[in-house]
């Protein structure tokens, strides 16, 4: 810990030093002065705050300012010579003009200057492509997601099938990237208490901007994330003037579900505000059955969820120059849910059943505040520090009913949940020259969540005995304090960036349970560690059109608070799931080659990784020990042996003609997996012991491979259709297999009104209904089971964008005076 303390002070000493550095300037330069006005060419008025930058020959920022409440600007101390006076302003086209400081010439009148709105640049900024495109970077794949996949359906989960590499297990809500779901998702760089399955049906298609993929994370990136990072970049709208977008939805199967969202910014000078508002608010309804072959019984399950859910963002940036920024903003996710499930047992002549009610109520509160600072010796020096903090809160309550059971009785169980993440962080970028860059930072993250259990009913000891269900108090905090140090250089052709990240973790977690005869068991779990996460990037460009790229690093999967919460999660007569707080976090050492070929009418790109993994966390199913001859099993988690995982993806974004184009995907994987599983060695379940329990050593070695087909097709300059194929080959797990799936989707959608202002959209998914979760499974009971969600919807959507895009000086000059002193489910 010394060690790390004294790298993070070296690191704020370089700070420091590199912001107060300055070249001593020579006593003999002549110096020079420019000034003039700049208005806007319509409206024959004044731009205020508009930035204006003096170059060198080389393009080389040598100084600049920004213009006052009337439009006027005066640039002093200039170098004498050549130099060129560029006026940047968003939403205009940028203007430029070469002057001479010299003697005789040294205060040089530009005069007024028209700047012309530039519509392109206005449009860009809310009005969404129609074609999603494909774009791959050094150390990432980009995603910008057009009116063709914000059809495809109401929320991020639905849209997230569509891309390479990428799926969503529509039963749990799960997410997986290259068929793994250690995976970190983040919104707009940032991660959520929020739980990921809840936080990707809240978020409206329509307000993602796009979507990266980064399979192998640079040391800059915090590590976690096994398979990678997955970061849904939102919508923020920064044009000039008042301006928003509206959008609502209704999809329906079974069940209509309504979404809605606003986005809205007002900027005007130094100050732009903006705000988000979206909703999601229907029933779900999930359905499906497992087979015991040992027993010939059976379950069937009926679960409906009632959920309500709404997301607001408001936020500020203060431009107080051109060269400080101050940002803030707050996210307030608000959840309500109801669930309602029957679990009906079938055995041989009897039969059973389980009906609960749930009842989950959250609020997920998120402030941050960040600032950004560009030096004076280059635009490309800047400076951001970032204050976030994370809160989160829930109140559950659910409800057992029990018919034609002996054991258990009806009971209720309520859980409080209190978690809460602090981030400070500080990023230093520095150019040492046209084609090296060096990135430094340190950041602290600090975890903490508290969660209380307590039950109305029984259970059994260790001895078999009946007793009062124990209530648990369980706290889990962990620290991170991290920095890393990035280089990157450019060589022609060549392009190369390494770097390496140093963390120092510490997690504790205490689970106590209270008995109903006054004692108590505590738990205790301490794992303190040191790694260092290195990462290198090499890219050759051979030609325009050919790119090759190699990347290489380390990353670890810290095990989630649910993976490690000993209170059970949920119950059925015959599954219960449970947390393990002694999981250990896994590593992946990753290596990936890529290969970029840009095509007349689009791009391709193909690449193969591999992966090895360490301690690796997976599901795993186990005997519950307190009622063997019940033959109940308990679902958990834990650390299998290393596995390794190597295959090949192929993409392409292309336009055979210019009313068709489409995007395809296909990755195929090797992975081999050995875990340990359990079964009971007797023909006689009724008075089977622990010592009838077996286990044993399994090895799996798994082809996995997936395809994916988007067309779209533009009937006319306002119409056009769409039609999305799907294919999920078979799996194979330590204990289960999981069946192929395979799904189809056809929508279309019509621009109207001024501009094309307003977009209606039809989408119907799964047109086949042919998407299901199906597997099998050995132990520790052989059996067979498939579950089914609302797959086979239709969706209708209406979205419009208002305001205009114009700047109007205001008379703002006295408030511009005082301102100047943001998993649950089954397998």
């Amino acid at each position: 810990m010394k060690h790390f303390i004294s790298l993070s002070i070296l690191l704020f000493a370089f700070f420091s030093l590199s912001a107060y550095a300055n070249t001593p300037e020579p006593n003999n330069a002549k110096k020079g002065t420019v000034f003039g006005k700049v208005l806007d060419a319509k409206l024959k008025q004044p731009l205020p705050y508009v930035n204006v930058i003096i170059k060198d020959t080389k393009g080389k920022t040598l100084t600049g300012g920004i213009t006052l409440d009337d439009g006027s600007f005066k640039i002093e101390k200039i170098e004498e010579g050549s130099v060129t006076v560029s006026i940047q302003y968003i939403g205009y086209k940028t203007f430029n003009k070469t002057i001479v400081l010299k003697k005789g010439n040294y205060n040089v009148n530009i005069g007024n200057i028209y700047l012309e709105e530039e519509a392109e640049s206005l449009e860009a900024v809310t009005v969404v492509a129609e074609v999603s495109t494909i774009q791959q970077k050094v150390d990432r794949k980009v995603i910008t997601i057009g009116k063709d996949l914000t059809t495809a359906g109401a929320t991020a989960s639905d849209i997230m099938n569509n891309l390479p590499s990428v799926n969503v297990d529509q039963q749990t809500g799960n997410i997986s990237l290259r068929g793994n779901e250690n995976v970190r998702v983040m919104v707009d760089g940032k991660l959520s208490n929020v739980p990921v399955a809840q936080l990707l049906r809240q978020i409206p298609s329509t307000a993602i901007k796009s979507i990266e993929l980064i399979t192998n994370p640079s040391a800059k990136y915090n590590p976690e994330g096994m398979s990678g990072i997955i970061n849904i970049k939102l919508h923020k709208n920064t044009k000039l003037g008042f301006n928003g977008n509206l959008n609502v939805g209704l999809t329906k199967e079974i069940f209509a579900k309504f979404n809605s969202s606003v986005d809205m910014n007002y900027r005007n000078g130094k100050l732009n505000f903006y705000g988000n508002y979206g909703n999601n608010i229907g029933k779900y309804d999930n359905f499906g059955y497992i087979d015991r072959l040992d027993d010939d019984s059976r379950q069937d399950f009926i679960f409906n969820n009632n959920n309500n859910s709404h997301l607001y963002k408001f936020g500020v940036d203060f431009y107080l120059n051109d060269k400080n920024t101050i940002s803030a903003f707050t996210n307030q996710n608000t959840f309500s849910g109801k669930g309602f499930g029957d679990t009906f047992i079938t055995f041989p002549g009897f039969n059973q059943s389980q009906l609960f009610q749930n009842i989950s109520d959250n609020l997920s509160s998120q402030y941050n505040i960040a600032y950004k600072h560009i030096f004076n010796e280059d635009e490309d020096e800047t400076l951001d520090v970032e204050f976030d903090f994370n809160d989160f809160k829930n109140d559950e309550v659910a409800n057992f009913d029990f018919v034609n059971f002996s054991f258990p009785p009806n009971y209720v169980d309520n859980v409080n949940t209190q978690r809460d993440q602090t981030t400070v962080n500080a990023d230093y970028v520095k150019p040492i020259n046209e084609k090296t860059k060096l990135e430094v930072g340190i950041e602290a993250r600090l975890f903490n969540s508290d969660i209380d259990y307590t039950s109305s009913g029984q259970t059994f000891d260790a001895q078999g005995n009946i007793i009062p269900t124990p209530s648990t108090d369980f706290t889990y905090s962990r620290d991170i304090y991290s920095a890393y140090a990035t280089l990157g250089k450019t060589l022609e052709k060549w392009s190369y960036q390494i770097g390496a990240r140093l963390e120092q973790v510490s997690e504790n977690a205490d689970a106590t349970q209270f008995f109903a005869n006054g004692t108590s068991e505590f738990i205790p779990f301490e794992n303190d560690y040191f790694q260092v996460y290195p990462s290198v990037f090499i890219s050759y460009k051979s030609t325009e059109k050919n790119t090759y790229q190699f990347s290489a690093s380390r990353r670890v999967d810290r095990p989630g608070l649910q993976q490690v919460n000993p209170i059970r999660e949920w119950s059925t007569p015959r599954v219960s799931s449970f947390g393990n707080p002694q999981l250990l976090p896994q590593f992946t050492n990753s290596v990936e080659l890529n290969y970029t070929r840009k095509l007349k009418k689009g791009s391709i790109t193909g690449g193969v990784f591999f992966r090895l993994i360490e301690d690796n966390i997976n599901r795993f199913v186990r005997i519950d020990r307190t009622n063997i001859p019940a033959g109940n099993t308990i679902l958990t988690y834990d650390n299998f042996d290393n596995t390794t995982a190597y295959g090949i993806e192929l993409s392409s974004n292309y336009s055979p003609t210019k009313w068709w184009s489409l995007n395809g995907s296909f990755d195929l994987y090797s992975q081999e997996q050995q875990g340990v599983t359990e079964t009971i060695e007797t023909n006689d379940l009724a008075n089977a012991t622990e010592d009838d329990i077996i286990a044993q050593t399994v090895k799996v070695d798994n082809l996995v491979w997936n395809l994916r087909l988007f067309n779209n097709f533009k009937a006319t300059k306002k119409l056009s259709f769409s039609l999305f194929a799907m294919y999920r080959g078979e799996e194979k797990g330590v204990q289960f297999i999981r069946k192929p799936m395979f799904m189809l989707n056809t929508g279309m959608r019509y621009s109207f009104l001024e501009e094309q202002r307003a977009t209606f959209s039809f989408n119907y998914s799964d047109i086949l209904n042919t998407m299901q979760f199906e597997f099998e499974g050995d132990t520790p009971f052989p059996s067979v089971g498939q579950f089914n969600w609302e797959s086979n919807t239709w969706n209708i959507a209406l979205s419009y964008r208002f305001g205009g895009g114009k700047y109007r000086a205001l008379r703002r000059k006295q408030r511009d005076d005082n301102t100047k002193e943001g998993s649950g489910g089954f397998f």
